[in-house]
Parts: structure tokens; C-alpha cells; sequence
């Protein structure tokens, strides 16, 4: 177990050295979901009444942040399964290391990245007029289960990727399960004025809790 963390932790530097090296991974990871927060913040905005305080802005941000961290799996996938096409994992696989240090090395340098990320995204929330109203403690446990959520699904990222190997697909294959899964729920509009059908696709939703 020991040796375990330690060769886990050896990968997880390697992910962030990259991040280092190649910054435009963290700047086009935050793009998109910027790019979101300001399409429906400002477009869609106008026309989607919540009835809550403060806008729908306070609804548009928690739906940004889940959305942020569920296309976690999207992204180990296509990462691990361009790693395994370079022949990386073999590599791995020769060196006196844990089998298991190599993936659990992957999720852990994904969740420091989600945590770049969602910073980025609060900070995004708050220029556009996002104002938690919750005290900080549940504020922080939010985030807290935010990261959890997103340490999950990039375990199913790594299924993924194990499974399908080829990066295009592996691609292809998280965003057709991210995205019905984002957009089918109260995350960025209420579910009242869906169809019944889709109103109980969207309220067993794991992402509308």
C-alpha cells in the first residue's frame, strides 16, 4: 500500500509537470465552461424566469460547476487512451512500479486540475453576478462533493478508456454520456416546462440533486 501512494503520487507529478509544460491545457479546460457561463448568463438568461432571488444566474452557476467536473470523464478517458496509443502505459508497465499507481496516478492529477478549474469557474461566477447564499460551511461541502463527484466519473473515464482505446472514440463516447446527462436535468432550467417523460429522466437525474 505503501509503495502504492507513493508510485501513484510519482504519476500524478508527471500530470502536473504537463500542465506546467503545456498550459494550454488548463486555459482550454477553463474555456469552455466560460464560454457557457457567459452563452447563458447573457443569451439565454433573458427568457428563463427561476422565480428565485437573486436570478438565474443562481441557478445557471451550480448547473456550470457540475457540468464542469462530469466532463471529468470525458477527459481521462481520451487521456488514458492516448497514452496506451503511445505506447506510455506499456512503458509504465516495464518499470518496477504498483500496475495500479498508473491509473490511480491519472485520477488524482485530474482532481487537481478540477480544482484549478472550478476556481477559475467561481471566480467567473462571481464577475457575472453569482452570489452564493448558503453560509460557508455548506458552500465548501458543495465544492466538496463537487470533487467527489468528479473524482467518480473519472474512475469511469478510466473503464472507459481501458475498454474503448482508441482516443478519437473514446472522445466521442464520454461527451454522448456527459451530455445528456447535464442537459437532461434542472441544471440549466427548471424542469417544469419539460415533457413528463423527460421531467422523470431529469428529477432521477443524479446531476439535478
Amino acid at each position: 500500500m505503501k509503495h502504492l501512494l507513493s508510485d501513484s503520487l510519482v504519476i500524478t507529478k508527471r500530470q502536473v509537470l504537463q500542465l506546467a509544460r503545456i498550459p494550454e491545457l488548463l486555459i482550454f479546460s477553463t474555456i469552455q465552461p466560460v464560454m457557457f457561463v457567459l452563452l447563458f448568463r447573457f443569451v439565454f438568461g433573458g427568457s428563463i424566469s427561476t422565480g428565485q432571488p437573486g436570478g438565474y444566474v443562481q441557478l445557471l452557476m451550480p448547473g456550470i460547476f457540475v457540468q464542469t467536473v462530469a466532463f471529468t470523464l470525458a477527459a481521462t478517458a481520451s487521456g488514458l487512451a492516448q497514452d496506451m496509443e503511445k505506447g506510455l502505459i506499456d512503458r509504465f508497465r516495464s518499470l518496477p512500479i504498483s500496475r495500479g499507481a498508473v491509473v490511480i496516478g491519472r485520477t488524482f492529477g485530474d482532481a487537481l486540475l478540477n480544482i484549478l478549474v472550478l476556481a477559475v469557474m467561481a471566480t467567473a461566477g462571481f464577475a457575472v453576478g453569482w452570489r452564493p447564499t448558503s453560509g460557508f460551511m455548506r458552500v465548501a461541502l458543495g465544492f466538496l462533493f463537487l470533487f467527489a463527484f468528479g473524482y467518480a466519473l473519472s474512475w469511469i473515464g478510466i473503464y472507459v478508456g481501458l475498454v474503448v482505446r482508441d482516443a478519437r472514440v473514446v472522445q466521442n463516447v464520454g461527451f454522448l454520456v456527459t451530455f445528456p446527462m447535464t442537459f437532461l436535468s434542472n441544471a440549466f432550467a427548471p424542469t417544469t416546462g419539460m415533457p413528463r417523460a423527460l421531467q422523470y429522466v431529469a428529477e432521477w437525474n443524479p446531476v439535478s440533486s
